[in-house]
């Protein structure tokens, strides 16, 4: 059986959604789902403080890529000894997870082995099913890929055919990054029409585009969400009063009608893999309340003002 190491959480949450968690033998630091991959030796690390303000961490990450350096590291030493037959990489976002550049050259420096280096590139939602197939045709597993595929694709076809039954299509701006701000690109922009949404800002398959504040503000929309790239729930609560504190934030139709939400976007909205689906289901609660429980409240979402109780 082949020896497995990923090298980004989405491709390790599709290794394991295939049935071949028990050949990983490495990982990222950012995998952690399922829970129990957190036995494995970790192989890479990040190069800035990950607990910086995030107008900090956007400089410092701009800082890296103009210099062309690299955002993460990985441990080649580590990679050599773990001996894997498959490491699985992305090239979708130099910022996201350690690149297929960074891989390349940790592997250039072995010299007893080769692994099969596979590279995803999900930009949206029909990259996502690809880079599903891919893995499974690197594991030898094609038909375990089209089943998850199908899994997949008939429980989102579900959601969206019961979203689709309400009159009402709220206009959505949703927001992957808060200093400086961003809009939610690639997938995201799919998942909100999905959901019966109009998203506002953000193209499909394109990457997240920054934003004004007076963008935002004049675009008034119904629904406010937030999911930055790599925060949890806590994290992205946190985040929350830069944009209270600004000039006409109480004034927007979303925050006089209580319809901001925060969301664990690090777990779901931005990990191109199987959990897409939950976060199909987290835009769905939100937007339509009456047709879905809120099954993933308190967990992969919060209401800003329940928040605000709670304190």
């Amino acid at each position: 059986m082949p020896r497995i190491v990923s090298l980004i959480a989405s491709a390790t949450e599709i290794v394991c959604a295939l049935g071949f968690e028990e050949q990983l033998v490495g990982r990222s630091h950012e995998c952690d789902y399922p829970p129990s991959v957190r036995r494995l030796p970790v192989c890479t690390a990040p190069k800035l403080n990950i607990h910086a303000s995030s107008a900090e961490i956007d400089r410092a990450v701009r800082s890296l890529v103009e210099q062309a350096l690299a955002v993460y590291e990985v441990n080649a030493e580590l990679l050599e000894r773990l001996e894997p037959d498959l490491i699985v990489t992305q090239s979708h976002c130099e910022v996201c997870a350690v690149s297929l550049r960074d891989v390349e050259r940790a592997v250039c420096q072995w010299l007893s082995r080769c692994p099969k280096i596979v590279s995803l590139k999900p930009d949206a939602l029909a990259d996502v099913w690809h880079s599903i197939e891919q893995v499974a045709l690197a594991l030898d597993a094609y038909d375990r890929g089209s089943e998850l595929i199908e899994r997949l694709q008939a429980r989102m076809q579900a959601i969206a055919q019961q979203c689709q039954s309400h009159v009402t299509r709220p206009r959505v701006a949703c927001i992957e990054w808060v200093d400086p701000l961003m809009a939610a690109g690639n997938w995201v922009p799919e998942l909100v029409e999905l959901a019966h949404g109009e998203n506002l800002f953000g193209i499909a398959g394109k990457h997240a585009p920054t934003m004004t504040w007076e963008q935002l503000r004049v675009s008034d929309p119904d629904v406010v969400i937030l999911m930055p790239c790599g925060y949890d729930l806590e994290r992205t609560a946190r985040e929350l009063p830069i944009l209270e504190d600004k000039d006409g934030w109480n004034n927007m139709k979303a925050t006089r009608t209580g319809k901001v939400f925060v969301t664990d976007g690090n777990q779901y909205f931005n990990r191109p893999g199987p959990r897409l689906v939950e976060s199909l289901e987290i835009l769905a609660e939100i937007l339509h309340p009456t047709s879905f429980p809120p099954t993933h409240q308190g967990i992969g979402w919060q209401c800003s003002a329940s928040l605000r109780h709670a304190d």
